[in-house]
């Protein structure tokens, strides 16, 4: 079987669709941005419950974990065997085993980019997105056993805690990982970019990732979404760009709730600079 699988994970507001924005621009490599609706064009996730069906071949219960995962080595076989180089595929899910069900078969996978958020500002986006408060979301980030609840839209994804899930995608790797700091993506998104394409072994052209980074600037994806919105924007939250900036934290976020974070999750943030 081709390996031609490259995961576009992360724990979820961390700049995962920022990174699908830039790569459906630099593949597109049109003279003007793509809509930002497009973009699932060049990648898309791996919790869609049409594509269950799909592979089914008729009507299945998206809220039955067992039927979903016996699927899911079918869903994946199907795209990495569709002739194409590379199948980007995006995804929140931690890089492990569900009842013996392995989640991101080595088999299949090309490649993988992990992008990482300082935890103090996911939860902020986080709670924005899913209307969740503030404790609520430090409360779900810390959670080894965190899984969401499937929808008629959306199987189960296995998230479980932000440090589980960082240790899961960036340690003892059965297939090339590149890691990313969204941080670092925001100071110089050109060189970022450059770095993401080459370590995953895809084609870099310095001139189309200058034009794609213009093109998936948080001031272009912004200004779709006001003049068209955007499709991934969630029931529950007016907008899905909001700030494109880092550090909001300092302000927004209860100091009690920060030190909470910081003793959850330690080692990680130390360990990606997030912590002295």
């Amino acid at each position: 079987m081709k390996k031609s699988i490259v995961w576009l994970a992360s724990y979820p507001k961390s700049g995962n669709t920022w990174t699908r924005i830039f790569l459906a621009n630099y593949f597109a490599n049109e003279d003007k941005p793509l809509s930002i609706n497009d973009a699932d064009r060049f990648g898309f996730g791996d919790s869609i419950t049409s594509m269950y069906r799909k592979v089914a071949g008729g009507p299945i219960d998206p809220r039955n974990k067992r039927q979903v995962l016996d699927l899911r080595p079918r869903l994946l076989n199907a795209i990495a065997s569709n002739g194409a180089n590379v199948n980007f595929i995006k995804t929140h899910n931690v890089d492990s085993q569900v009842f013996g069900v392995d989640l991101m078969p080595p088999q299949l996978t090309r490649a993988a980019v992990y992008i990482i958020r300082n935890p103090l500002d996911v939860v902020l986006s986080f709670s924005r997105h899913f209307a969740t408060s503030h404790e609520d979301t430090v409360d779900l980030m810390g959670r080894s056993d965190y899984v969401t609840e499937a929808t008629d839209k959306q199987v189960t994804e296995y998230r479980a805690s932000w440090s589980d899930h960082v240790t899961s995608w960036t340690q003892e790797k059965r297939f090339p990982v590149h890691v990313m700091r969204y941080e670092d993506l925001l100071a110089d998104p050109v060189t970022g970019f450059k770095r993401m394409l080459r370590d995953t072994g895809l084609p870099v052209d310095a001139g189309r990732i200058e034009k794609a980074a213009r093109f998936s600037s948080f001031e272009e994806v912004s200004k779709q979404e006001q003049a068209g919105g955007f499709k991934e924007t969630s029931d529950l939250s007016e907008r899905f760009f909001t700030s494109g900036t880092s550090g909001q934290w300092q302000t927004e976020l209860a100091p009690a709730l920060a030190k909470k974070i910081r003793k959850q999750h330690r080692k990680m943030m130390k360990k990606y600079g997030y912590l002295e």
